[in-house]
């Protein structure tokens, strides 16, 4: 196998998880930012980026910002989650989801994923909110806290969309917001509409391993005009526009995108269904490949989905394997990293209330990512 990736990937050289690709306009976007001395959060680039990336997705509005975890934080607030509130998410997942719920002092609850699809399980999610809430006052009050459900927060793992659409029904019902993390998922689709987008707030990530990036950088998605509006005042510190005066009318965020990060961006998306097609092509290399290994499933999108495939994975038969896998392949150059330790595992989060966690667990102990960059 090692082999086979320094032959797929053309090097005997350290091969990384994931690294970006500059082929196009960067440095000639980077060089113009320069010349017109507006590198911070003031400048053309944010504005093209925002419109852009808004029309790639598919949404009315696209307000960055500097990475993706404050974006995903703004994206909570703007769902109006308060402190003390609670918000169901995923325990398989990068800690940046439950960061940002902790940010206003709300308490995750962890609900199982699927493992066709790695992303939260609408039945697990149903029968958690079946045995576990009431609907009192049109609003989701958790039976053994008594705190109030405010939202839900899936996450498209490594790219490939969870079944969103059921999800978003079942938050419905329960009048509970619908939060998607779209960090690992841009240029991914579920019944051919863009990940990010079902719900009325979606957030996703450019992060230096993402498949474009600005070395950091986030945006949130809305078709809502106000809360696009919101979410630009709150992530400019809340000030109201006024060409010299400094008034801020509540408490906001220095989280706006800087145009430097956002001149990276703009060639970046021209980019984005190159990357995505150039990914496909190695699926099908690695497909092929693991289908003559016994005890190493490749994992393949979800049905209904079209996966931008961020990061490659495979299923190993048990956790012992899974350990020797990594030891093998990392000592011969080739980097490889176990899936994340689950979120209610860690310290901070072991005494949230969690449902039954069975794929969660079972996908902890065996998935492992292989080299996933665009092959140059």
């Amino acid at each position: 196998m090692v082999d086979f990736i320094q032959n797929t990937f053309k090097t005997k050289e350290f091969i990384p998880l994931h690294e970006p690709r500059f082929n196009g306009n960067e440095k000639k976007y980077l060089n113009d930012c320069i010349d017109s001395t507006f590198v911070s959060s003031v400048g053309k680039y944010v504005d093209q980026f925002e419109k852009e990336f808004a029309k790639t997705v598919g949404s009315k509005y696209a307000i960055a910002t500097v990475n993706g975890t404050s974006a995903l934080h703004i994206s909570l607030i703007l769902a109006d989650v308060k402190k003390d509130d609670e918000v169901i998410t995923q325990p398989l997942t990068f800690i940046a989801t439950c960061n940002a719920i902790s940010y206003i002092g709300a308490k995750p609850i962890f609900v199982d994923v699927d493992l066709d699809t790695m992303g939260l399980s609408p039945k697990s999610l149903v029968k958690f909110l079946e045995v576990n809430c009431e609907l009192i006052n049109n609003e989701c009050i958790n039976k053994t806290t008594k705190k109030i459900i405010k939202a839900c927060v899936p996450m498209h793992t490594f790219g490939h969309p969870c079944k969103i659409d059921e999800i978003k029904a079942i938050c419905d019902d329960w009048n509970i917001s619908l939060v998607e993390d779209a960090a690992e998922s841009l240029g991914s689709y579920y019944k051919d509409k863009h990940t990010g987008t079902y719900g009325e707030i979606g957030a996703f990530s450019f992060n230096g391993n993402k498949i474009i990036t600005s070395g950091g950088g986030g945006v949130i998605v809305t078709d809502d005009e106000n809360l696009a509006k919101r979410a630009k005042h709150l992530t400019t510190t809340a000030k109201i526009p006024h060409p010299f005066e400094y008034v801020h009318d509540e408490i906001g965020f220095n989280y706006r995108m800087p145009n430097l990060n956002a001149a990276l961006l703009v060639a970046q998306l021209e980019q984005l269904d190159n990357f995505v097609k150039n990914k496909k092509e190695l699926v099908l290399k690695y497909d092929e490949f693991f289908k003559n290994i016994d005890g190493i499933d490749f994992f393949n999108q979800p049905e209904n989905s079209s996966s931008n495939y961020w990061l490659q994975a495979v299923i190993l038969k048990d956790v012992t394997t899974r350990d020797e896998f990594l030891k093998f392949t990392n000592n011969n150059g080739v980097m490889t990293r176990p899936i994340w330790k689950l979120m209610n595992e860690l310290e901070m989060f072991k005494d949230c209330q969690s449902s039954d966690l069975i794929n969660s667990k079972y996908l902890e102990e065996r998935v492992v990512n292989i080299p996933s960059s665009v092959i140059l």
